[in-house]
């Protein structure tokens, strides 16, 4: 079976690309052969979770090197239904030190790229977690939170849940523009030895009543999304960890982040694999004053469901048309992406699909997401949603403990924005 475009990007891109998601419950832990025969009955049947990569060229970072796939391609192939016995396992640490080992620690292609962990101590307000990690070549966000969504014991409410509208058409001008935006040089962290650089990861929560008052922001406006104040809130972040940009060199381009979309329609709400694209939005960091930062970020988020149906009405199309004639064309597809000027941060908002979830009567608590480790001198930001619950990671490649200084800059921001916002009626 091919990869898609979306998965072979990924696997290319150099990075390590691990990414996971925690479904944190209240109660008491349960036993470890009690989840495999809940993973055996709902995710056998799934032949994306059954992938094994046939063929891992040597700079993907996914294991050891296999023999490539007929012509010389890496293929997806199913040898088989995975063994619960060796993908469910007890976590030998707390939520947060599971994380932080797994985000540079690529998993063997010989299997299944995919754990799910039993995590004993989950903190964070419930009694033990279920955390799923795997490969992003294989799963996309979405697709964990679907995941993990099925093993709940409430699955009947996850089919209602769908997509807004089909994405709207989109023309070959416009699919033009996008391309210029895509091209358009960036500017990097700046970092004082750039040859230095290590992985740390930071979570914390965002209080329900901080996120709510400062969705109010700004007071003369439509109010803001979960996405829109993540944006604002690392625009402000940056500002205040490396100043404005101005400052950083003497250059004029400016600071983006990649704002994943997720490419699911009314028509395919629970696919699984990487249907996604993403898009690059400036960040606000020269802007003086926090609300004004979180307007300059509405107008800029505003043409990003536009510029998506770009990508999936016309470039995904063409990419997948023009990398038949060799590998050759995804490594140059990927080559600018390796840059750390391309996306300095990465900014993801997911909810959890579904209403109230319960996991062999243990009630859902939160979740807590586990984003990518990017290229050197780059950052991934995640606000995950379970309810009235709001957890924030934040994922570094650059100095030690940047991690925890960009998420407490983050939390700043939100309570920034939540003192200064127009009170509820």
């Amino acid at each position: 079976m091919r990869l898609s475009c979306a998965d072979e990007m990924l696997l290319l891109n150099g990075c390590p690309g691990v990414i996971g998601l925690a479904a944190v419950f209240s109660g008491e832990q349960p036993d470890v052969d009690q989840v495999r025969a809940r993973v055996a009955e709902r995710w056998t049947g799934l032949e994306r979770m059954n992938c094994v990569l046939d063929g891992v060229p040597g700079d993907a970072g996914t294991g050891r090197r296999r023999p490539f796939g007929r012509r010389g391609r890496v293929r997806w192939a199913v040898p088989g239904p995975f063994d619960p016995a060796a993908h469910v396992t007890v976590a030998a640490s707390k939520l947060d030190d599971l994380w932080a080992q797994s985000v540079d620690r690529p998993l063997d292609g010989e299997v299944p790229p995919w754990r799910l962990f039993v995590v004993p101590e989950a903190a964070r307000g419930g009694g033990f977690a279920l955390a799923l990690v795997a490969q992003h070549a294989l799963l996309d966000g979405r697709s964990l939170a679907t995941l993990m969504r099925s093993l709940t014991d409430s699955p009947a409410a996850a089919s209602r849940s769908a997509r807004s509208a089909p994405l709207t058409r989109t023309g070959l001008r416009a699919a033009a523009g996008e391309l210029r935006l895509m091209a358009a040089a960036g500017q990097a962290l700046p970092m004082r030895s750039p040859g230095e650089t290590y992985p740390s990861v930071a979570v914390c929560e965002l209080p329900a009543h901080t996120v709510r008052n400062a969705r109010r922001q700004p007071a003369d406006g439509r109010g803001a999304t979960l996405n829109e104040l993540l944006v604002g809130a690392v625009a402000g972040a940056l500002r205040a960890e490396y100043g404005p940009v101005r400052q950083w060199r003497q250059r004029e381009e400016p600071v983006y982040t990649a704002v994943p979309c997720d490419l699911r329609t009314r028509a395919n709400p629970r696919e699984l694999g990487n249907t996604l694209t993403v898009v690059r939005v400036p960040l606000p960091v020269d802007v003086d004053g926090p609300v004004a930062r979180l307007r300059a970020c509405q107008a800029a988020m505003a043409s990003v469901p536009e510029r998506a149906a770009a990508h999936a009405g016309v470039l995904f199309p063409a990419a997948e048309a023009v990398r038949r004639t060799g590998p050759w064309v995804t490594r140059l597809l990927t080559g600018r992406g390796r840059r750390s000027c391309f996306a300095a941060t990465a900014t993801t908002a997911m909810k959890w699909p579904g209403g109230t979830s319960t996991f062999e009567g243990r009630r859902l608590v939160r979740t807590v997401g586990l984003p990518p480790l990017q290229h050197p001198g780059t950052a991934s930001f995640a606000v995950a949603q379970a309810g009235d619950a709001f957890t924030l990671t934040v994922v570094c490649n650059l100095r030690p403990d940047d991690a925890s200084r960009l998420a407490d800059a983050v939390v700043t921001e939100f309570e920034t924005w939540a003192r200064t916002a127009t009170p509820s009626q």
